[in-house]
């Protein structure tokens, strides 16, 4: 009832997307959703939770310093509080790994791994990925995924899987020689039966391993050269795509692809201004039903958008914010202003 309601009252998608807190730091995110978004009209946050959980299903992937169930549940009472939809995120697929670390599972489970033949410093790529094709992976990831839907009594959960690049790995004895397209494509779906088919919840993906780089024009990381892309037309198109770009461009032709092909999109911008307005505006002149509204992202902001806080709340007894942060701020701000006036 609380979700129908809402999306009675909220036509269009204002949303942010924030790195999780580890426990201790909880009363960080309840200032900023009491303090600060709820007087900004942010009606969705994205919450990006990884291995930061006091995962019960999977103790050996718990983070004892993590978010709790109890931390969870009192979350998503506060956010209903201030008419603000919590949508957990848990990576899936890639960002198993960041510089010489890798995470919680292809540490535990080092079978699960696209590609176990490169070292443990991960040099040489960019994020380790697990392969969509192990039998037993799956199994794990869905119930840490359940145990995170329960603990947030989420009725929407995002699945990450931007910016997937070693999917297909050719020393994959399961995946080489696979058709990239396809694995991608069985990699959604399996988590589309999971969420969407058994557990009757909105699915929200990024949305860059579906474009084609060359025929978009948006290079290597906001858009796929692996193929993946043709992957658009064997999903479902229930799937929410989260179309990330936070360069300043003459036209972002994503944004009109996307709704073609059936999808409902939510632009995805970051700490550029200009760059924010430009995607916000594109979006707004080619917008169909199927366009959402606006997702403003975190990135670097700290947990919770720690270094968000003294320039949203114009505190100056806070510690001084990030230019990266005054950025995201100011974009927000200017965004919303405009988004008020449509």
């Amino acid at each position: 009832m609380w979700l129908e309601n809402w999306r009675e009252r909220n036509r269009t998608w204002r949303a942010l997307h924030l790195y999780s807190v580890p426990h201790d730091k909880v009363s960080v995110l309840r200032q900023l959703v009491t303090e600060a978004l709820a007087d900004m009209s942010i009606n969705v946050l994205v919450l990006e939770i990884g291995y930061g959980f006091d995962f019960q299903s999977h103790p050996e992937l718990a983070d004892a310093k993590g978010l709790t169930a109890t931390d969870a549940h009192l979350l998503t009472e506060l956010c209903h509080q201030h008419d603000i939809r919590l949508i957990p995120l848990f990576n899936c697929l890639g960002h198993q790994s960041w510089a010489g670390e890798t995470f919680a599972l292809l540490k535990k489970y080092p079978e699960f791994d696209e590609t176990p033949h490169i070292g443990p410093t991960n040099e040489g790529i960019y994020c380790r990925e697990w392969c969509p094709l192990h039998p037993d992976v799956n199994g794990i990831v869905f119930e840490l995924v359940d145990e995170i839907i329960e603990a947030f009594d989420a009725d929407a959960f995002h699945v990450g899987m931007d910016e997937v690049f070693l999917i297909g790995d050719v020393k994959c004895p399961r995946c080489n020689g696979k058709d990239v397209a396809e694995l991608f494509a069985k990699a959604v779906n399996d988590y589309h039966s999971h969420l969407v088919k058994k557990r009757n919840l909105e699915m929200l993906m990024w949305g860059d391993r579906l474009l084609d780089a060359k025929a978009t024009g948006y290079g290597d990381w906001e858009a796929s050269s692996t193929s993946s892309h043709r992957a658009v037309d064997l999903i479902p198109k229930d799937i929410i795509l989260c179309d990330w770009h936070y360069e300043i461009r003459d036209d972002y032709p994503s944004v009109r692809f996307f709704q073609q092909k059936g999808f409902r999109v939510l632009p995805a911008t970051w700490n550029k201004p200009d760059a924010a307005l430009a995607l916000l505006r594109c979006a707004q002149k080619d917008a169909t039903d199927r366009m959402l509204g606006m997702l403003f992202t975190g990135w670097g902001e700290g947990p919770a958008g720690e270094k968000l806080l003294p320039v949203l709340l114009g505190r100056k007894d806070l510690p001084e914010s990030s230019d990266s942060a005054k950025g995201v701020a100011t974009a927000m701000k200017l965004c919303l202003k405009e988004l008020a006036t449509t």
